[in-house]
């Protein structure tokens, strides 16, 4: 499982400090970019390797909120792994305590076309460490 700390700031929140809804999923974006990049597989590297991965479909279950200077932490573990395509299943914490759960679904894309194409097999077995274990 790959993990990033991010702290909450001003712009993150609503006038109530509350963290605004769509703010998340930035949050989510950068755990799973930064696995990548952990892995040397960041953006720049995809697309000159001719690949682009795109978001497809994504859950998520609010559960609490976070607020104004929380420190956070975001995870990113594939929960099933496609030829063409990942899923993410994600978390945000804050101090042990789960705020929200989500499930995100990523297509690997052709960079010249967008159309779906299959990631090359190195990358398909990096990911594979990133794979949830049994107690998930």
């Amino acid at each position: 499982m790959f993990r990033i700390p991010i702290r909450v700031y001003w712009e993150d929140t609503d006038a109530g400090g509350v963290v605004y809804h769509a703010r998340y999923v930035a949050f989510l974006e950068r755990a799973r970019s930064d696995a990548l990049r952990a892995m040397g597989r960041g953006q720049h590297a995809l697309q000159t390797a001719g690949l682009v991965f795109a978001v497809h479909s994504m859950r998520m279950d609010f559960l609490r909120p976070a607020r104004l200077d929380d420190l956070l932490e975001v995870t990113a573990e594939v929960a099933r792994l496609g030829r063409a395509s990942v899923v993410f299943s994600q978390r945000i914490l804050r101090g042990g305590e789960v705020l929200l759960e989500a499930e995100v679904k990523v297509a690997s894309l052709r960079a010249g076309d967008f159309r779906p194409c299959p990631m090359d097999p190195a990358l398909y077995e990096e990911l594979r460490t990133l794979r949830a274990g049994p107690t998930g």
